[in-house]
């Protein structure tokens, strides 16, 4: 089975509106081992929506289209998708039914007729219920040919095709897929493809290498007609990829840094505390996006003008005037005034300079100090980093989550 995305909307294809879509549908089908072949964007315009189908059907055999089934005159992705196929579209007097009471639990809105055309269900088809919205799914078959039709609004369409979708691809699938994710910091995707090169190019199972900002994933996946035959192949490459790149390896889950260091605090029963100044409080918000980090999270403080590390953190004129804020005298001031207000097992401060003003030839922009705190002994790092001050910023708050991961593994 091949595949194809389409997402409809005009607000898609002029920007207005970010399309995830197209990421989230080729990582949940590439979990079922479908290739896919195309992506693409068409405006709610049904005349390309059509040259796009044919197109794509010369070759894919699946095609999952999001957007365009709600209520509005634009909204025709149902109607063009059934013509395409030669499936006609009957009235669900049961579905009416639905949608009567979910407007009456809505209270304060009616429902106008124009909502009625969601309604109308292709016959044969799925109907892929929407527990978030009025416009149902539905899956539409024809001359061994697939389209999955989904919602536009992220809400419904991911709901939809995890509880939906994904299970009756699933049984369209082969054998039993099982997947394997490695997180690593430290190393960027070109020496990390060197290293593993010679693996890439194995088909069973397979290993593929996705850059994000400041890390790089891995995924090995391999089928079998058993979970435990997927494994029992899966197991070697992962213990080669583990001998190559076991020191930047921070994660086998598919998590981000903040949740890898909630849980390692929550393992080690420590705590953590922050203080910020080019970060600017992103370090911290990062972490309380975590479920439960208030447990070993409780102070957080951006001191970003030199008054603020002076009131707050106890750090000393002489200190600012004479090695400046951005020095791993100011840092290490600052962990120890965190230390003082907050009693935190482990105080991480960063300063730095994010620009695109403020650096000199001794202290560049991009200059960043960064200093942990534990049990009365610091750990500075200075660190360069290049980039638009955004870049810079971020790129700080993952090198701070990364060495006080590192620091609570130590300990």
């Amino acid at each position: 089975m091949k595949a194809a995305i389409i997402c409809v909307g005009t607000e898609l294809l002029m920007g207005s509106t970010l399309n995830t879509h197209s990421q989230y549908l080729s990582l949940k089908l590439s979990e079922l081992g479908i290739p896919m072949y195309y992506h693409g964007v068409v405006g709610d315009n049904p005349d390309r929506l059509k040259e796009m189908l044919a197109h794509y059907y010369q070759t894919v055999d699946l095609i999952i289209l999001s957007g365009g089934l709600g209520p509005t005159e634009d909204d025709l992705t149902k109607e063009i998708v059934c013509e395409y196929m030669n499936v006609p579209l009957v009235f669900s007097e049961e579905l009416h039914q639905n949608l009567i009471e979910r407007f009456k639990n809505y209270g304060h809105r009616q429902m106008t007729t124009n909502n009625l055309k969601q309604c109308n269900i292709p016959d044969p088809g799925i109907v892929l219920a929407n527990p978030n919205g009025t416009a149902p799914g539905c899956i539409v078959s024809s001359q061994g040919k697939t389209a999955i039709l989904l919602p536009g609004p992220p809400s419904e369409l991911i709901p939809m095709f995890e509880n939906e979708a994904f299970p009756y691809l699933a049984k369209l699938s082969k054998g039993v897929l099982v997947s394997k994710y490695i997180r690593t910091f430290g190393i960027g995707e070109s020496a990390c493809e060197t290293e593993i090169l010679d693996l890439i190019g194995l088909t069973n199972p397979t290993l593929a290498t996705y850059a994000k900002p400041g890390e790089v994933m891995l995924r090995i996946t391999a089928s079998g007609e058993s979970e435990a035959e997927a494994e029992a192949l899966l197991e070697p490459v992962l213990k080669e990829v583990e001998n190559r790149l076991g020191g930047y390896i921070y994660a086998y889950d598919n998590e981000e840094l903040e949740t890898v260091l909630v849980k390692a605090l929550k393992a080690a029963d420590k705590t953590i505390a922050l203080a910020e100044s080019c970060t600017g409080g992103l370090i911290s918000s990062r972490i309380v996006n975590v479920p439960g980090s208030s447990e070993v999270f409780g102070t957080g403080v951006v001191s970003y003008a030199n008054e603020a590390k002076m009131n707050l953190l106890k750090v000393s004129e002489e200190i600012l005037e004479t090695q400046g804020a951005v020095s791993e005298a100011c840092a290490q001031a600052m962990t120890e005034g965190l230390f003082e207000i907050s009693g935190a097992d482990l105080c991480v401060a960063v300063t730095g300079i994010a620009g695109p003003e403020g650096g000199t030839v001794d202290k560049p922009v991009g200059l960043v100090y960064l200093d942990l705190f534990m049990d009365g002994i610091h750990e500075t790092h200075r660190l360069q980093f290049s980039g638009n001050r955004e870049r810079i910023r971020n790129t700080t708050t993952l090198h701070a989550l990364h060495k006080s991961l590192v620091k609570i593994w130590g300990e």
